[in-house]
C-alpha cells in the first residue's frame, strides 16, 4: 500500500532529510586520501546523534554501520571498514538515512577523493544530472515509469548502463515503503504519482556493463566488470505544484565549493 503523507508529515520529513544533508556536509569535510570508510561512518553517527537523530541504517536487517560507503566499482551497500582506505583518484558513494520525529530521511552522493580522471568525473556528472531528469518527470498525474524512463534514457544516451537489481523506493516512517522506483522503464507505466507520495529517486549508473555481483558479506554490490559506478539520491514529495525536493546537497556543496560535482 502506498501511504500518502499530509502537509504536516511532509514538513517533518523535510527536517529528517535536512539532517541527512547536513550529515553529508559534515562527511564532505573529511573525504580525502588516507581516510578510512570506517572513520567516515563514525563521524556520521556522532553528528547524527548530536543533532537529535538516529542512524536508521545501523542494525537495519542486521546492517552493522550507520552509512553505506561504496568505493569505485562498488555500486551500493559498501560496509565501512578500518581496512578500506581512500586513495587519490577514488570515488566513494555515501548513502545514509536518518530517523527524526519518527520519519526517515534518505540521500546519497558520490564524492571524488582528490583528483579523479575526466572519464570518471563525466560518469558522476551524468548520473547526478539524470537524478534531476527523474525529478523533473515526477509530476502529479504521471507514473513511476515516466521517472524511470527519464533516468534511463538520459544515462544510456551518454553511453552508460543502468543497474536493474536495485531500485529507488517510497519512504516515510519506514526506510523502504511502496512503490519501487526503478531507474529503467517505460513512460506511462507503473503506479500513478499522487500528491502526498514521498519517494526516493536514486540512479545507480555504471561506466561499463549493467551487470552486478553480490559480495559474500551479504551487503556489498559491485559491478561484475569492476568498472566504476556512481550513485546519487534525493528524497522528494509529489505536490500539486510539482516535485518538492526534501533532501539537500547544498551543505556538502558549501564544503566542496568548485570541487562539487
Amino acid at each position: 500500500m502506498i501511504y500518502l503523507k499530509t502537509d504536516e508529515e511532509i514538513e517533518l520529513m523535510r527536517l529528517s532529510n535536512q539532517l541527512v544533508g547536513k550529515t553529508l556536509g559534515e562527511i564532505a569535510k573529511h573525504v580525502k586520501p588516507g581516510v578510512t570508510t570506517l572513520q567516515l561512518d563514525k563521524i556520521a553517527e556522532e553528528f547524527i546523534r548530536d543533532n537529535g537523530g538516529v542512524p536508521t541504517c545501523l542494525g537495519y536487517e542486521g546492517y552493522p554501520n550507520s552509512i553505506c560507503a561504496s568505493v569505485n566499482e562498488q555500486v551500493v551497500h559498501g560496509i565501512p571498514k578500518a581496512s578500506k582506505v581512500l586513495n587519490e583518484g577514488d570515488i566513494v558513494s555515501i548513502d545514509l538515512c536518518v530517523t527524526l520525529n519518527d520519519f526517515v530521511g534518505d540521500s546519497a552522493y558520490t564524492f571524488c577523493v582528490g583528483e579523479v580522471s575526466p572519464e570518471v568525473k563525466r560518469l558522476l556528472k551524468t548520473t547526478k544530472e539524470s537524478l534531476y531528469k527523474g525529478i523533473e518527470a515526477a509530476v502529479e498525474g504521471k507514473r513511476i515509469g515516466d521517472v524511470s524512463s527519464a533516468v534511463q534514457t538520459y544515462c544510456e544516451s551518454h553511453g552508460y548502463s543502468v543497474v536493474r537489481e536495485l531500485v529507488g523506493h517510497g519512504i516515510g516512517k519506514g526506510m523502504h515503503e511502496e512503490p519501487e522506483v526503478p531507474n529503467y522503464g517505460r513512460r506511462g507505466c507503473g503506479p500513478l504519482l499522487r500528491s502526498g507520495m514521498c519517494i526516493c529517486i536514486e540512479p545507480m549508473i555504471n561506466m561499463g556493463s549493467k551487470n552486478v555481483a553480490f559480495e559474500s558479506d551479504g551487503w556489498t554490490v559491485r559491478t561484475k566488470d569492476k568498472k566504476c559506478s556512481a550513485h546519487f539520491e534525493h528524497c522528494i514529495a509529489i505536490r500539486p505544484e510539482g516535485p518538492d525536493i526534501l533532501s539537500s546537497f547544498k551543505f556538502l556543496e558549501e564544503v566542496l565549493g568548485e570541487n562539487a560535482i
